[in-house]
């Protein structure tokens, strides 16, 4: 066995399980990720609303196929009034890079909306190798 310091991975010690499984679980209530998104709207299993939170002009260059464009700044009660309180969205931005996913989120929590994060968002989408729609005249 060596003697030699741990390395920068194990120097500092994991979480107990207990804690490690409540902290993955809670990220997991909070985001989803491209591939899930993907998987639902292939099998037509969509019980959410994706909501692409990015201005309109990127919206029309390219966004994940079945998207709504609601830039996160015209999140509202009243642009929220066409879905019933208990809709979970999801919603997106440009990628990691980016904060409106998160802005948009939050709007959402503060409105009394569910909401995740879709983790990645347009980088993510196209990392994964999925396909970006264009809007029309975009």
């Amino acid at each position: 066995m060596s003697l030699s310091a741990p390395s920068a991975v194990a120097a500092i010690p994991a979480a107990a399980p207990e804690e490690a499984a409540a902290h993955f679980a809670r990220r997991l209530a909070l985001e989803t990720d491209c591939a899930d998104v993907a998987a639902a709207f292939a099998g037509e299993d969509v019980d959410f609303v994706l909501l692409d939170v990015r201005g309109p002009n990127a919206f029309a260059r390219g966004h994940v196929p079945g998207a709504i464009n609601l830039p996160h700044a015209r999140i509202t009660e009243e642009s929220l009034a066409a879905w019933p309180r208990d809709t979970l969205f999801v919603v997106y931005c440009a990628g990691p890079h980016c904060n409106g996913g998160d802005r948009g989120a939050l709007r959402l929590a503060r409105l009394g909306r569910r909401v995740k994060l879709m983790i990645g968002g347009i980088t993510g989408w196209l990392d994964e190798g999925f396909a970006l729609e264009k809007a029309a005249g975009g």
